[in-house]
């Protein structure tokens, strides 16, 4: 008898190019410099990008730009979020006692020191990449951007946003 074998591949094949940007601007200031400068027209999506970590919802904001005449996307993401966990201690007085502590979660860990994300996903190979890299560099508020291999990254799954 015949054996028959599924092999199930991994559904990562998107090619995609991944710049890391380290900026202290907040998210909409930063999604404006890229518009201003680099000659985006990225807008905030409705719904930012959600994750539950330890039983703790976080969220990231998510900046989009699709520019239909060259079949390219753009999306901007935080890469750091920081969220208010609140520990209620119970005490033998009349008042209970509330500790809060603010949790920092990234989008992807093992990029800690990286405040943004530009993905690029495009449908053809041709991505003026260097240029775009060096546009960003340009802009005063940004300390450096750089290219990052996405085969690299352990926790690329984050970086699906639809």
């Amino acid at each position: 008898m015949a054996h028959h074998k599924l092999l199930l591949e991994d559904d990562d094949t998107d090619t995609y190019s991944l710049v890391a940007i380290h900026c202290s601007e907040e998210a909409y200031k930063m999604a404006y410099l890229l518009n201003k400068f680099v000659g985006l027209k990225l807008h905030r999506r409705t719904v930012d990008l959600e994750y539950s970590n330890n039983g703790l919802e976080v969220t990231f904001p998510l900046f989009d730009y699709e520019n239909e005449m060259q079949y390219t996307t753009f999306n901007l993401v935080a890469n750091k979020s920081k969220s208010l966990s609140a520990n209620i201690q119970s005490s033998s007085g009349l008042f209970k006692d509330v500790a809060s502590e603010t949790i920092t979660t990234h989008l992807l860990p093992e990029l800690k020191k990286a405040d943004y994300f530009l993905k690029i996903y495009s449908d053809f190979e041709i991505i003026p990449l260097r240029k775009l890299i060096s546009d960003i560099n340009e802009i005063k508020q940004v300390i450096s951007a750089y290219s990052v291999d996405p085969e690299e990254i352990k926790s690329k799954r984050n970086l699906i946003f639809d």
